[in-house]
């Protein structure tokens, strides 16, 4: 049991304090892209808008997402497959749970989630079915849409169903994703609650809302891997976070990090947490008993004070 195991087992538990906290812990909340899911992004389906070819959504796309470090935005450029000149955008903003906004040669290039589109009155927005959806929009007219597959981890199922026997009360995923991919993901994992289109404080507000339920000795462990997730790996009791896929300030925010990225690995860190609280009473326990057996035979004078000691 302790630390080393649970480090052996590829779970670095940055305390003693949490391991003894994941002891009590009721409410598991996850994340879904990167966390439930593998963040390995690939391009399904171009639909351009009228007025627009497959070739000009994705190149506007590619340039748009240029700068941009996430999955979402790897697997648009490679969709594209050609060269990129970053001389060609004169400005680029990330726009925190919405999407990117960024002036390609003189052109106004957004591209992110619906709510990208409706905080710039874009017309024309079809509505949204399962996947990640990318929207682009070129000089404020609705250039079409990008459909994106991910993939759900291996053992994100397992992890669940784990979870649930050892005695977690409640699982809840949080997604940022369009409510009819998190729904379908949720029901594919057995997941009990499931809320979509989050924004990060959205997420914090909604670890708050399921905290303030909890009794006194229940903890809630939040799972998560990208820079928008460390405000709540913050908030939450206890804070995991994905140690590969996961960004640097999500690891540095969390109070657990899961070396191999496996979900499974909470099951496992909670298991370590319950055989080392074990372990501790047993001796504990073991120590009393010698002391007390030690103590009675001083008294009847078959063992000395020292014995007893």
């Amino acid at each position: 049991g302790g630390i080393g195991a649970a480090s052996k087992a590829g779970v670095l538990v940055k305390g003693s304090n949490y391991l003894e906290a994941l002891n009590q812990v009721k409410y598991a909340v996850f994340d879904k892209t990167g966390t439930l899911t593998k963040g390995s992004f690939e391009v399904t389906q171009i639909k351009p808008a009228e007025g627009f070819t497959k070739d000009r959504l994705l190149e506007a796309a590619a340039y748009a997402e240029l700068h941009s470090q996430h999955p979402i935005a790897e697997s648009v450029r490679k969709a594209y497959g050609k060269m990129l000149s970053s001389d060609a955008i004169e400005s680029y903003e990330e726009i925190s749970g919405h999407g990117i906004s960024a002036n390609v040669n003189g052109t106004e290039i957004l591209a992110g989630n619906k709510k990208l589109m409706e905080r710039e009155q874009i017309e024309g927005v079809p509505d949204e079915s399962a996947g990640t959806i990318v929207h682009v929009a070129v000089d404020q007219r609705y250039a079409g849409a990008i459909i994106i597959a991910d993939e759900v981890k291996e053992d994100a199922s397992q992890a669940v169903a784990d979870l649930k026997a050892l005695g977690i009360k409640q699982t809840v995923m949080l997604t940022g994703d369009s409510k009819q991919t998190g729904e379908a993901v949720g029901k594919q994992l057995g997941i009990d609650e499931v809320y979509a289109e989050l924004l990060p404080q959205d997420k914090v507000a909604r670890v708050e809302a399921l905290e303030a339920k909890l009794s006194q000795n229940e903890k809630l462990i939040f799972v998560g891997d990208g820079i928008n997730d460390t405000p709540v790996l913050a908030r939450a009791d206890i804070g995991a976070a994905m140690g590969g896929l996961g960004s640097d300030a999500a690891v540095e925010a969390a109070d657990v990090v899961l070396m191999t990225d496996q979900p499974s690995k909470i099951a496992e860190a909670i298991r370590i947490a319950k055989r080392t609280r074990r372990i501790v009473w047993q001796n504990i326990g073991f120590a009393l008993g010698v002391k007390a057996t030690f103590l009675i035979l001083g008294a009847f004078g078959i063992a000395t004070i020292w014995e007893a000691v």
